[in-house]
């Protein structure tokens, strides 16, 4: 009786273990099932990213190849309107976006509530006064006209480049979204004209002079041998940016995508697309 007993505790204990390992089992395919699905869609997901049409077309294919060896499928969306790629993110139409600076970014979040944040830095196109008439700023003539951006943060800088060469004087000197109604000294009585930043630097003949950003000044046809002046580098907030919607900050994809970009390779094509015009800013 007691060994048939004992038999009968035994045939239990592994009717037990051996339901337990199939639970185990079963546990454990269903993990792996669930961790290969989870990587497959991570691997199936292809991110957008809003550019600018132009140079960084071709920094952006290093990108691409960067971020593929990475498992990352990376898919340049182009744009040729800075208006448009804040939109895009914020609809969902893109997953990220490269081509702006932090005050250009605060002054859309402030007029369209975007939930846009910053992921990583990329480089930094110092603003410049490009004449083709005159070989200094002193020479610029009483009454000349000058061509600035008329978007509300690169107006601004334009006209803190034309304050530093004591050119105007602003009522607020360190005021970043300054327009022309805030000059509070013009002594030459220069005539500040606010066109789009993609025209001005192609209407520098019809110009004495215009500040036009680094990118659209390329685009343009124009040269250092145009400039007569640049913003400071040191302290300064015009550094470009990978941005994305602050609901995917932290996804994984975010950091693969920003490593992707900051790294020697890029940089590499970065200096030969810019021609040092452009500073890598990370």
């Amino acid at each position: 009786m007691t060994d048939k007993l004992s038999r009968g505790f035994d045939v239990l204990r592994l009717s037990r273990r051996a339901g337990l390992a199939v639970i185990l089992a079963s546990a454990v395919a269903a993990f792996g099932l669930t961790a290969t699905a989870t990587k497959s869609v991570a691997a199936d997901k292809t991110i957008k990213v809003g550019i600018m049409s132009g140079e960084d077309e071709d920094v952006w294919r290093a990108v691409v190849a960067e971020a593929a060896k990475k498992g990352l499928k990376v898919e340049p969306v182009v744009f040729n309107d800075y208006t448009q790629p804040n939109e895009a993110l914020e609809r969902g139409e893109i997953d990220a976006n490269a081509f702006q600076h932090k005050p250009y970014l605060d002054n859309q979040v402030k007029q369209h509530g975007y939930h846009i944040v910053v992921a990583g830095y990329t480089g930094i196109w110092p603003i410049g006064l490009y004449t083709k008439k005159y070989k200094t700023v002193a020479e610029l003539p009483k009454g000349a006209v000058i061509g600035v951006p008329n978007d509300p943060s690169n107006e601004g800088r334009a006209l803190l480049v034309l304050q530093h060469e004591g050119v105007i004087k602003l009522k607020d000197p360190k005021n970043i979204l300054a327009t022309a109604a805030d000059v509070a000294e013009n002594p030459k009585n220069v005539e500040i004209k606010e066109l789009d930043a993609g025209i001005v630097g192609r209407s520098i003949d019809d110009l004495d002079a215009a500040v036009v950003n680094t990118d659209w000044a390329l685009k343009a046809g124009l040269s250092p041998k145009d400039r007569i002046a640049q913003e400071q580098i040191d302290g300064n907030p015009y550094r470009n940016f990978i941005a994305v919607r602050q609901s995917d900050e932290s996804a994984p994809w975010v950091k693969t995508l920003v490593a992707a970009y900051q790294n020697d390779i890029v940089k590499a094509e970065f200096d030969k697309v810019y021609k040092g015009t452009g500073q890598s800013a990370y």
